[in-house]
């Protein structure tokens, strides 16, 4: 029997991952800090997986915020002293259940909590999605916290775990960035023209 191990969910392993780039792919050294990505994923037990006509989502919604206190926790320790300027989310759902299943772990109950614990952000969150098998790879896209159309921190995260997700688990992912690309140079509104900004290091 399964005991749910967060709020009414059933998780099997935390994932979590890390690459910090120094230079760009000519090999110009990067312009200021170099740019850093987090990864936070969970492997959650779908409980949708396997039915057979299409049953309400709520509960996975309504819970999910549970989730993003916890992902908002686990970003914040990974960061340390730096701020997140970027962020986007994703799921893989295994084969035995809907993409829309895994698209109910990503709703902003779930996103909220994330939101906050990364101090505010006035962008909505880009997000995408799969279903797939254990190491499925997926592009997670990230985009300015506080303004969309900053084309600076239009970028991607790729990762994939060789052991999720199963077909009856989805793989909930979330992604931060601390700067925009190096050497972005396609002009457009800039971060330190962004109305509000607060001040990210």
């Amino acid at each position: 029997m399964d005991v749910p191990s967060l709020a009414h969910f059933n998780l099997r392993r935390w994932y979590a991952y890390g690459e910090e780039t120094l230079a760009n792919e000519s090999g110009a050294a990067a312009d200021g800090r170099p740019l850093r990505k987090f990864v936070v994923g969970a492997l959650v037990r779908n409980p949708h997986a396997g039915g057979g006509a299409p049953a309400a989502l709520d509960a996975v919604v309504h819970h999910s915020a549970a989730l993003g206190v916890e992902f908002g926790r686990r970003l914040r320790a990974l960061l340390g002293e730096e701020r997140a300027a970027s962020y986007g989310k994703a799921c893989v759902v295994g084969m035995a259940g809907e993409y829309e299943h895994g698209n109910a772990f990503l709703t902003t109950a779930f996103a909220d909590p994330v939101r906050d614990a990364l101090g505010g952000g006035k962008a909505w969150i880009s997000s995408t999605g799969k279903r797939g098998g254990p190491g499925t790879a997926i592009d997670i896209p990230l985009a300015h916290k506080d303004a969309l159309y900053v084309r600076s921190h239009y970028d991607t995260v790729t990762v994939a775990f060789p052991d999720g997700p199963g077909p009856d688990e989805v793989l909930v992912l979330f992604a931060v960035a601390t700067r925009g690309r190096l050497h972005a140079r396609l002009g457009g509104l800039a971060e330190d023209r962004i109305e509000g900004r607060d001040g990210l290091r």
